[in-house]
């Protein structure tokens, strides 16, 4: 296969790979993203998905692993960056010389059909997002569904930190959760500071959802009221609180834990 290569900033595909780079409303409306790097290609080739272009410098070429990708990928068209433009596309220091283009696929389950899913509400930080993906995606869930106040899920940066969590899961983005709750035919549950049940005394078997609340403020009044049953994650430490991400993946794991 040729590989194109382009050196100039005004050429008009490199000009719509830097939009998708840095803005989440062109990834909305292009309906795609891109992943950064070869272990995110390597996650991706695995669901048997194939990406729509791939990027790539000189480095890439040089690399044993991305050049092995590069050439599982003999049938998908290929362009290379001057190193100068590539770093343009890349949030990582050291740019490691692949991306990858690929559609954003669409949620596949809906909440009525959800057994093990999660509810984000306004998770804000993009580093929090993404391990709340990523342990998502290793507990097992079927379904994660985010307000519009969360992050882009599909940003390099929750890509990066969900480590490839987004392709086994079905991520629905920008939904009203109130009416995902009222739809979910199993039940909701969510950790307040005013329970008097511990997690490790809920039952969490069964068709269940998580409610996971904003990094400041937690959930809102009204998806706090939509739970049947609230819980306290004991903590017998000195510390008040745990961040979205790391409550998350007690709630998970324990719910894998009981479920097993």
């Amino acid at each position: 296969m040729t590989i194109k290569r382009i050196s100039s900033r005004d050429n008009p595909f490199y000009k719509s790979l830097l939009k998708l780079s840095s803005t989440a409303r062109e990834r909305r409306e292009a309906g795609q993203t891109l992943l950064d790097g070869a272990h995110l290609l390597r996650g991706y080739l695995d669901t048997d998905q194939k990406p729509k272009h791939l990027i790539i410098n000189e480095q890439a070429t040089q690399d044993a692993e991305s050049a092995s990708l590069l050439d599982s990928c003999a049938d998908v068209p290929q362009t290379q960056l001057d190193d100068a433009l590539f770093a343009q596309l890349s949030e990582l220091k050291t740019p490691n010389g692949l991306l990858t283009l690929v559609d954003i696929p669409a949620a596949k389950v809906d909440a009525s059909n959800a057994q093990f899913a999660l509810l984000l509400e306004d998770i804000q930080d993009p580093g929090n997002l993404g391990s709340i993906l990523r342990s998502a995606a290793a507990a097992g869930c079927d379904a994660v569904f985010l307000s519009h106040g969360c992050a882009d899920a599909w940003s390099p940066r929750v890509l990066r930190a969900g480590m490839g969590g987004h392709f086994v899961l079905n991520i629905a983005e920008s939904v009203d959760l109130l009416k995902v709750a009222a739809t979910f035919t199993g039940k909701i549950l969510c950790a307040s500071l005013q329970a008097d049940k511990s997690l490790y005394d809920s039952n969490l078997r069964g068709k269940l959802a998580f409610a996971i609340g904003n990094e400041g403020a937690g959930l809102s009044p009204a998806l706090l009221e939509a739970a049947q049953q609230h819980f306290i994650i004991p903590m017998p430490g000195k510390v008040e609180s745990l961040n979205a991400a790391a409550a998350t993946a007690v709630c998970l794991f324990e719910a894998v834990r009981q479920r097993r």
